[in-house]
């Protein structure tokens, strides 16, 4: 008999519990869908500051913009966490073109990768080679590679459901590249822009040299899809194009900058610290709209929603919006090696860094009785039509944080178009959605709530009934 009521009381409790949940819940979503701030900072973001890249004015901007309007919303702390960053600058505009025949050619859209040296003064023209990927060039070998451009062509997977692995299959062949063809002495790369749709906007994004010596390395570019299947076409038909193309960037000396970050003590456990971010820099060509001018605002409304909820966390909240993931993960690092030092206990963290797309769900990195716990929480987020809760990837940022015992989690919004915007001079604001940048920040919210709430620790039924 004692066993059987001490079941019904916790059946009982857990229906008002439930009860008590959903309605927290509708309340979140009905606060940032009538009454969210995380379109009008994007606003700002956008369209008052533009591109954040690392180690520029813009950046620092918008440093200070988030940091004041953290201090608005009237948190418990807000404070800078300084930061040393790289600085790459892109320089006076790119310029390509195809030459068929002296005198005859076809301009093409480039832009310099992040991280990339300049050509030389006037230039690099040169016959171009094309592969699939950079694997390819130890076939080709140094004979049939020097002295010429090397053209790495390899298409993201259009199959794959995905597009972050479609992405992640094909980005070794913008980062290693140009270092890759360099072995075999190529005096440039260019590499088809990933991107799932075919257009002229190229697509930055970082690359790296390795351990190259530095009079060793060449530049390398992104060209447009439009104009990497045009290219490519015009090699099938004469193999003796050559190409030219011209890009003036230049790394200068790291300089600081800051991780903004601003906390909800926990009422309760405030030694127990849940993070949710988004990284404050973007690349320069666009405005940083989707990534991550998003993540950053909701994570920033995040707070904003808890306190307008009427919700006092048990937990320390903190909104990080991280500086530098684009061109070196500084921020990201840094962040996890204070928190090492401080000794702080961080149980969850939560990144947007996947455009301002619909949610879908999330993704987490945990184990499995975690994650069957979170499952558990599917019914509460089905009127919203949050179905995605699976294990896999976090974020970036949030990874240096990892050990065994912090529960990592991404949101996972629509993927579909956010490769027709990635580091592109399209990522701007007009093309980021009201209501679904506002359904992110109230998923997250509410999975930041439940976090909270019921904490990141498992308990077998017969452990809880023992107790």
């Amino acid at each position: 008999m004692k066993r059987f009521i001490t079941i019904l009381l916790l059946f009982v409790a857990f229906q008002i519990s439930a009860q008590t949940d959903a309605e927290n819940l509708k309340k979140i979503y009905s606060n940032s869908l009538t009454n969210g701030m995380s379109y009008q900072w994007l606003d700002h973001l956008s369209n008052q500051i533009g591109g954040r890249l690392s180690g520029s004015l813009n950046a620092e901007k918008a440093v200070q913009y988030t940091k004041e309007e953290f201090e608005k919303l009237g948190l418990d702390k807000v404070w800078l966490q300084p930061v040393m960053v790289p600085r790459w600058v892109r320089g006076a505009p790119e310029f390509a073109y195809i030459e068929t025949s002296p005198g005859v050619t076809t301009n093409v859209n480039i832009c310099a990768l992040g991280g990339s040296v300049a050509t030389p003064n006037g230039g690099v023209k040169a016959k171009i080679i094309e592969v699939k990927t950079y694997k390819d060039l130890e076939a080709l070998g140094v004979e049939k590679i020097r002295g010429k451009i090397v053209f790495i062509n390899r298409p993201m997977q259009a199959d794959l459901i995905n597009t972050f692995e479609a992405y992640g299959g094909c980005s070794v062949e913008r980062y290693a590249g140009a270092a890759e063809a360099a072995k075999y002495g190529a005096v440039g790369t260019i590499v088809r822009s990933l991107n799932l749709r075919l257009d002229d906007y190229p697509h930055t994004g970082s690359m790296g040299y390795g351990d190259l010596p530095l009079s060793q390395r060449i530049p390398s570019a992104a060209i447009s899809t439009n104009d990497a299947e045009l290219l490519s076409g015009m090699l099938a038909l004469n193999k003796n194009l050559n190409f030219f193309f011209s890009q003036n960037c230049k790394q200068l000396p790291d300089v600081q900058s800051y991780n903004v970050i601003g906390e909800i003590t926990g009422s309760e456990f405030p030694n127990e610290i849940i993070v949710v971010g988004g990284h404050l820099d973007s690349w320069d060509l666009g405005d940083g709209s989707h990534d991550d001018g998003a993540g950053v605002v909701q994570s920033m409304d995040v707070l904003r929603l808890l306190k307008e909820s009427g919700i006092r966390p048990k937990r320390t909240i903190r909104a990080v919006l991280f500086m530098n993931e684009e061109n070196g993960l500084r921020g990201g690092r840094k962040y996890a090696e204070v928190a090492k030092q401080k000794n702080e206990n961080h149980v969850f963290a939560l990144e947007s860094d996947s455009g301002g797309f619909t949610p879908r769900g999330f993704s987490f990195q945990c184990n499995e009785a975690m994650l069957a716990k979170i499952q558990g929480w599917r019914s509460l987020f089905k009127p919203y039509l949050i179905h995605y809760f699976e294990e896999g990837y976090s974020g970036a940022d949030i990874s240096p944080l990892k050990d065994d015992t912090i529960v990592l989690a991404g949101l996972r919004p629509d993927s579909q178009r956010y490769f027709d915007h990635h580091h592109a001079s399209n990522d701007t604001f007009e093309h980021v959605n009201k209501r679904e940048l506002e359904l992110g920040a109230a998923s997250m919210t509410a999975l930041i709530y439940l976090i909270d709430k019921y904490g990141t620790q498992t308990i077998s039924n017969t452990e809880e009934l023992r107790d």
